[in-house]
């Protein structure tokens, strides 16, 4: 009843509005500064290049533990072969699912680590490849019960 009501004042009220030539909504532009350019015209030292994820490369797969079941939570790191610092990183969901995509080009190694569990490296040649890198981790409880 009182939504009703609200409807019928603001209704009204468009009306008299219209009647009087006024629109009911209008539209405000954004303001600029007298000689100010417009964003769409500001210099190209600003403008950062857009890079297509099109064709990148996706690592996607489970994470599981010995006992086969998957592990959540799981860091991932990724790195160019020939690099020795990480430039990626990625969790596992809580299936123990992971995806994540990288630039084509290059071969890489993935390290899945998670507390009281070996840490895991897979080498993933993907230096001529496209499209989408399936990999999976069965990782091992750390061996002395740590």
């Amino acid at each position: 009843m009182h939504r009703q009501r609200w409807v019928l004042v603001f209704a009204a009220t468009a009306a008299a509005a219209a009647a009087m030539g006024i629109p009911a909504l209008a539209v405000q532009e954004p303001a600029t500064a007298p000689g100010s350019s417009s964003p769409a015209t500001g210099s190209s030292s600003t403008n950062k290049t857009q890079r297509s994820h099109a064709d990148d490369l996706l690592l996607r797969g489970t994470v599981f533990n010995e006992r086969g079941l998957a592990m959540r939570e799981v860091k991932l790191r990724i790195r160019r072969t020939n690099e020795k610092k990480s430039r990626w990183e990625t969790y596992t969901n809580s299936r123990g699912e992971f995806a994540i995509r990288v630039p084509p080009g290059s071969d890489y190694e993935m390290q899945a680590e998670s507390q009281g569990f070996e840490k895991q490296t897979r080498a993933i040649a993907a230096k001529d490849s496209s499209g989408d890198e399936r990999i999976i981790f069965h990782l091992e409880p750390l061996k002395g019960g740590q």
